[in-house]
């Protein structure tokens, strides 16, 4: 199940000293190590969503404590058959969880960067970017499935973004373009 929240601008300082109040502690040392109030906020409400699923699907009210991989990829380790990945960007906050291994991205739309596709992208993506009536669109569409299935694997942005496509057959990715927010995310899971 999808847990979306992109009405950011109520969730306010009281609100988030409020929630810091709420979570574990590991995710409040976490979440006031970031800068910038916003990406507190958006730390906070991740974590949030993650609750308010595992509440809804499992009946789980405790909070969660995550570990890592190695990757980075968190996990729980109370709850092994749980799957779950949080992504988050300056509109909105995503919060999937699953039976099994699963990710998730959401990117804020921008204007398309040449540059930074050619970087990314594999020559025949590249090509379709340019043709695309669209390629600021398409291109975070792209990105998001890329993201989701590093996320999913656990690989990390280490890995040779241009050579991802190589292993999408391998997978099922979900894009939901919302143009009136200004985002789209990405759902990635193993074809099967």
């Amino acid at each position: 199940m999808v847990y979306l929240f992109d009405t950011l601008e109520t969730f306010g300082t009281e609100e988030l000293a409020a929630a810091l109040e709420q979570i574990s502690p590991q995710r409040r040392e976490t979440a006031l190590k970031y800068r910038f109030e916003i990406d507190r906020k958006l730390c906070v409400k991740g974590y949030l969503l993650l609750k308010q699923g595992l509440r809804e699907e499992y009946g789980i009210t405790d909070n969660p404590v995550f570990e890592y991989m190695p990757g980075g990829k968190p996990f729980l380790p109370a709850y092994p058959d749980i799957h779950f990945n949080i992504s988050h960007c300056k509109r909105a906050v995503v919060c999937i969880i699953d039976r099994y291994p699963v990710g998730i991205d959401i990117e804020e739309i921008r204007p398309f960067d040449p540059d930074v596709a050619a970087f990314v992208c594999s020559r025949q993506e590249y090509d379709m970017l340019l043709s695309s009536p669209e390629p600021d669109i398409a291109f975070i569409a792209l990105w998001t499935q890329k993201e989701s299935l590093l996320k999913l694997t656990g690989a990390g942005i280490h890995t040779d973004l241009k050579r991802l496509s190589e292993q999408a057959d391998n997978y099922v990715f979900e894009t939901r373009i919302h143009k009136e927010k200004n985002y789209i995310r990405t759902v990635c899971r193993h074809r099967g």
